[in-house]
């Protein structure tokens, strides 16, 4: 099966009440782990790169080991750019082969990332690739993406709908409560689901889309800890409020913070039980086989898009 679009997936999402995984992939252990699991899972998936990843691992590297994943497990598999902060990272990565391109203006004006925003969407168009926008703004810290509180805002309902209809994107990611890294919230968790009831109002059948959708899942946290790690206080998002988003009008839920703690996490557990390690097949494995566990989990019991291809 060749990488595709997310449209058809997009749309068997919202009519279905489920939502897609859009998981964060970095190496190739990250790509195996995820990729295993969906196969066995039998869902359809999204593997997103980072401008950052692209620096770290290179994209052509990347786009190797996704059609490997593609050849290896017969998957449909979207290939998106995550955070694209300009015209020119996301027409490399049309031009590079991905499927699906972000396009953030969420830090300019509403005009400014409109037209922005269509000016990716009109060469993506052409050339066969989905876009997804942003309107609103999440707090936190991953990759290049630094947003204090005090920047952080929550999208207006009112400006979706001709977002939307100006720019021609395919979908939206919108800010309700959710932030990007592992520290979100201050006390109890809170999603603005008012805001996203109104919003699949005012567009309705049009995908959007969580970012900073982790749960930081505490076992992970634990290991780090007792393994030599300082992270007091990281907290992510309910997974029964990302089940209740699946059910609404997302239709794709980010989820990168949680692979990278379940990694790290195992690693650290490895190398405190076995110190005189040196070999990176010792360790990687058993970092390989977490992340494999963990997305299964998110596949089946928070996304609900297992068994949907």
């Amino acid at each position: 099966m060749p990488i595709v679009t997310s449209t058809e997936m997009f749309k068997k999402a919202y009519e279905g009440g489920y939502a897609i995984g859009a998981f964060n992939v970095n190496n190739m252990e990250i790509i195996q782990g995820i990729t295993e699991a969906a196969k066995e899972e039998n869902a359809p998936l999204i593997l997103q790169v980072s401008a950052g990843a692209r620096k770290y691992a290179n994209h052509t590297y990347l786009m190797k080991l996704i059609e490997a994943a593609v050849i290896e497990t017969d998957l449909p598999i979207v290939v998106h750019l995550d955070h694209g902060e300009d015209f020119e990272i996301c027409k490399s990565c049309i031009d590079g082969g991905f499927t699906s391109v972000m396009i953030d203006g969420s830090a300019h004006s509403f005009e400014e990332n409109i037209r922005l925003t269509k000016q990716v969407v009109d060469y993506a168009h052409d050339r066969g690739v989905v876009v997804e926008g942003e309107l609103g703004r999440l707090a936190g810290v991953e990759d290049d993406i630094n947003v204090s509180d005090e920047d952080a805002s929550y999208t207006k309902p009112e400006q979706v709908q001709e977002f939307v209809e100006k720019t021609g994107v395919d979908s939206l990611a919108i800010a309700i409560g959710t932030s990007h890294g592992a520290y979100k919230f201050q006390g109890e968790a809170k999603l603005r689901f008012d805001i996203l009831e109104e919003i699949g109002k005012l567009v309705p059948g049009f995908p959007i889309v969580l970012h900073g959708a982790s749960s930081v899942i505490p076992e992970y946290v634990e290991m780090i800890n007792k393994f030599g790690g300082n992270m007091p206080g990281a907290q992510g998002v309910p997974e029964e409020m990302l089940r209740k988003a699946a059910s609404l009008s997302v239709c794709k839920i980010n989820i990168d913070s949680d692979i990278r703690l379940a990694m790290t996490g195992t690693i650290r557990k490895h190398f405190a039980e076995n110190p005189g390690d040196f070999d990176p097949r010792k360790y990687l494995a058993p970092a390989r086989s977490a992340i494999k566990d963990l997305v299964r989990n998110k596949l089946v019991n928070v996304l609900g898009c297992n068994n949907k291809i």
